[in-house]
């Protein structure tokens, strides 16, 4: 790979680069429209006087992509999206998510994401009889949920839930059962795997059941028997003690549907993060943990609920053209329009909208939702959003619809988080099981500080000054501004 070209070569896929530099060619291969980066550092180069020590073009050329724009880092089976048709489709042979929309339910859907076919009537049966019966938690869970402030966010606690219950399973830790605990392939190692993925997507509606009833103020909910997936989550999340309580089945469909949707999007953030720390082959509790807290940031999880307050900050229909102006001025944001890969509309956006249809009908039309509308109908048409490919994608409905149904708002990304478990753990068994074993994955920087500097006494430092270059003063308040007044032994005269 990457080794200097030969005049009589007429491979036809592969790359041919000229290094200007020293005058000569590369050929670096080309497979699945993919050539590697790896291939680049063959391509070196003599130092010149002016270049940094620490570019070192003579160990290869790197190669740069801030953010992941156009870098592969695994060949994945799981989910195909092409973002400039808006087609997403999970696993090889290529389900349309329309189809299994339709036809298919969330743990179904998982099972095809995860073991890659969609099961027959007895696989399904098994694997929903397991996901169902790991879903109870051992009764030290109470103190944990209780331990957190009365208004902790309950994407904290879900995240450190995840982190938590790891520490109770030492067989599923590859750092006390051997390193090769889960990447050996043989029987025993699959049906430990499959075991911890029984746990957590089962465990996964009850840790958040339990975030949720902790908010409350009430007590935790053991999950029932003979209840769907998202049956027993409205229940745990519901149940007040009323006798043969069963949830609306609108809503347990919707929601359903909603989880389908969420199962997985390819190598977003939180995926991205499960196998980052995957790699150092840590246990899944931990890995789905570090998922979750990717999750738990604005520009990922958290965007719906953005929706949501963006559309209460509009008001009404007739601000919606003026909101617009804002945007177009950059004064204010347009959250649930664009996608980081869609460039056109998001497929799911419209699933989403007929299942919003189905929820109002028996919650009645949210009081944004004419708002919503006006400002969908406005933004299509406008030239500007247009141009930009901003299209409304998935959170643009999902808001509104967990909105209707009573979610208060913070609780909106642990709705994302529970369903994405079910891709987390699809793309962590993927890797686990790979040829060739893991790899740490350890991404290249570009280093421009400081060169090489000799260390220099306090009273001789020249000061650097900036916001950027130094730590700012907190203002302290109540005991801490009594005690810096107060008289004590070994108290600092700074």
């Amino acid at each position: 790979m990457g080794q200097p070209a030969d005049s009589s070569s007429s491979q036809s896929d592969s790359l041919t680069v000229r290094d200007n530099r020293t005058g000569k060619t590369y050929t670096v291969p080309i497979k699945d429209n993919v050539v590697s980066a790896t291939a680049f550092k063959a391509i070196v180069a003599p130092r010149k006087p002016q270049d940094r020590e620490e570019n070192d073009p003579e160990k290869g050329l790197r190669v740069s992509d801030k953010g992941f724009l156009n870098t592969a880092v695994i060949h994945s089976q799981i989910t195909y999206i092409d973002g400039e048709a808006g087609v997403l489709r999970y696993r090889q042979v290529g389900y349309p998510i329309e189809q299994l929309a339709l036809h298919s339910s969330h743990l179904e859907t998982g099972y095809l994401l995860i073991y890659g076919a969609l099961p027959s009537k007895a696989q399904l049966k098994l694997f929903e009889s397991e996901v169902m019966h790991h879903s109870i938690v051992h009764a030290d869970a109470e103190n944990f949920f209780r331990s957190f402030r009365y208004d902790a966010h309950p994407m904290a606690m879900l995240t450190s839930a995840f982190a938590y219950l790891g520490s109770y399973y030492s067989e599923a830790n590859p750092s006390l059962q051997g390193q090769n605990l889960f990447t050996k392939s043989d029987p025993a190692s699959l049906a430990n795997m499959d075991k911890q993925i029984y746990r957590l997507i089962g465990k996964a509606t009850t840790l958040a059941a339990m975030a949720y009833r902790v908010r409350q103020g009430r007590d935790f909910v053991t999950p029932p028997s003979g209840l769907s997936y998202t049956g027993q989550f409205l229940y745990q999340m519901d149940h007040l003690g009323q006798e043969d309580y069963r949830p609306s089945p609108v809503l347990e469909k919707a929601l359903d549907v909603l989880f389908l949707l969420h199962a997985d999007h390819e190598l977003n953030a939180s995926a991205t993060t499960v196998l980052q720390t995957g790699s150092s082959l840590v246990d899944p509790y931990s890995a789905i943990a570090a998922g979750c807290a990717s999750l738990y940031g604005p520009l990922h999880g958290g965007a719906n609920e953005a929706v949501i307050r963006m559309l209460i900050s509009i008001g009404s229909p007739e601000n919606v053209p003026a909101f617009l102006e804002a945007v177009k001025k950059r004064e204010k944001v347009l959250s649930g329009f664009g996608h980081r890969v869609y460039k056109t509309s998001d497929p799911r956006s419209f699933i989403i909208r007929k299942t919003a249809d189905e929820v109002f009908k028996v919650t009645g039309k949210d009081e944004l939702l004419e708002t919503a509308m006006a400002l969908h109908d406005a933004a299509i048409k406008d030239d500007y959003f247009v141009s930009r490919r901003l299209a409304p994608n998935v959170d643009f409905w999902s808001g509104l619809i967990y909105r209707a149904m009573g979610f208060p708002y913070d609780f909106f990304p642990v709705l994302f988080a529970v369903p994405r478990v079910v891709g987390w753990l699809a793309h962590w068994r993927q890797m686990m099981l790979q040829e060739g074993g893991v790899k740490i994955w350890r991404p290249r920087q570009i280093y421009v500080g400081a060169a090489k500097r000799d260390y220099v006494p306090t009273e001789k430092r020249e000061v650097v000054e900036g916001a950027k270059n130094s730590p700012i003063p907190v203002v302290h308040g109540g005991i801490s501004k009594r005690t810096a007044m107060a008289e004590f032994k070994g108290k600092s005269k700074l």
